[in-house]
């Protein structure tokens, strides 16, 4: 009996026809990508992969786009021949066991899907001892879904990660420390289908080698969501860093250090062709994240800022880093680069924020920083 995994989208099918095809081949290019070797079709509202390996289930559900998954058995659509099929795939499942039966059909054919469910459900009922129908809470639920002259059999459901194909929506840069929040905000851009190249600005010689290395860890991780390498920039910040954190004007620190991170991504952004920037911040989690703080720090560039967390609490990051897999390295072990000022500003403003920078030549700096960041290839982390 033939095996298939199948492929089960959502946003896509809302989309146009002409949008919902060039989609439709993105996902398969990358599910491709991701299960190299494995034979992929499609037909309209399915994606098929033609192989019975569990690890190829796994690794689909964490395709970008793919909304669930679920390993199958192929039968004859001719109506008895699947009433047999469906009973010899049902017997050793539910025997015991309160089952309900779920039928879909697509296409014409020469019964219902009550008619399925029906015989099929009586002859359930007539050779498995001890089975009995349950629709609402079942211990087991037997699907079948008809489409053309095929049928499908499977009694799982595995939730996928969702959203769009990857690298459908366009390119962005993602300023990435290595922290919990920063590469939950790259991977939540991803999932709705950005190309992601990353930006580290590292700190060191005010930090030891941990950070960078941390840094480069968490990208992996998400290079292994994209099924493909990623393109990080290293910027050497130390030095930069410590003069701004020197400025007259000490209580605002923080935010000079922020402004100068984005004019650096908005150069090296305008290389990479990304049309935004995207960030870690969540409003109010520490005092560079007030609000007045980030219209001021988004006052010194004129390229779109991307906040994916900005309205999310740190319970539920710290639950999608781990969802993700970068939580555990993120609480490595690790320096911060000097702390915050004792009593850093929480309500900044552009005007102050372009006084402290005064005679610090922060474009010249921003320039300097982005033309010495180097590009590494980073590679999936092996899942």
């Amino acid at each position: 009996m033939e095996k298939v995994v199948i492929i089960r989208y959502s946003e896509l099918g809302l989309k146009s026809e002409r949008v919902r095809r060039r989609m439709e081949r993105a996902l398969i290019e990358h599910l491709g990508r991701a299960l190299p070797g494995v034979r992929v079709s499609r037909e309209r509202g399915r994606i098929f992969l033609h192989t019975s390996s569990r690890e190829a289930v796994e690794r689909a559900s964490r395709v970008f786009g793919v909304a669930s998954v679920s390993p199958a058995e192929v039968v004859s659509a001719e109506f008895e021949e699947l009433l047999k099929a469906g009973l010899e795939f049902a017997l050793p499942r539910v025997r015991g066991r309160s089952f309900a039966l779920r039928v879909r059909r697509v296409g014409e054919h020469e019964y219902r899907s009550t008619d399925i469910a029906r015989e099929l459900g009586r002859r359930i009922l007539r050779e498995a001892d001890g089975a009995r129908v349950e629709l609402k809470k079942p211990e087991v639920e037997v699907f079948v879904e008809v489409r053309g002259d095929r049928a499908y059999l499977y009694d799982e459901v595995l939730r996928g990660v969702g959203g769009l194909p990857y690298g459908t929506q366009g390119k962005v840069l993602a300023l990435v420390s290595g922290g919990i929040d920063s590469p939950v905000a790259a991977w939540m851009m991803m999932r709705r289908g950005c190309e992601v190249s990353v930006l580290f600005m590292n700190p060191q010689p005010l930090v030891d080698e941990r950070t960078p290395k941390r840094a480069e860890q968490v990208v992996e991780v998400l290079a292994s969501w994209a099924s493909e390498r990623l393109r990080m920039y290293v910027s050497p910040y130390g030095e930069v860093l410590l003069k701004l954190l020197k400025a007259e004007d000490y209580r605002m620190g923080c935010v000079l250090c922020k402004r100068m991170m984005y004019r650096v991504g908005e150069r090296i952004a305008a290389r990479e062709g990304a049309l935004a920037l995207v960030t870690g911040e969540s409003l109010g989690q520490v005092a560079s994240q007030t609000l007045p703080n980030l219209a001021a720090i988004s006052a010194s560039v004129r390229v779109p800022v991307l906040r994916p967390l900005i309205a999310m609490d740190k319970e539920e990051i710290i639950a999608l880093a781990r969802r993700i897999g970068t939580y555990g390295i993120s609480v490595q072990p690790a320096n911060c680069c000097l702390g915050p000022p004792p009593k850093p500003v929480t309500r900044a403003t552009a005007e102050r924020a372009e006084s402290a920078e005064e005679g610090l030549e922060v474009e010249a700096m921003a320039d300097e920083l982005a033309e010495r960041a180097e590009l590494r290839e980073v590679s999936p982390e092996e899942a």
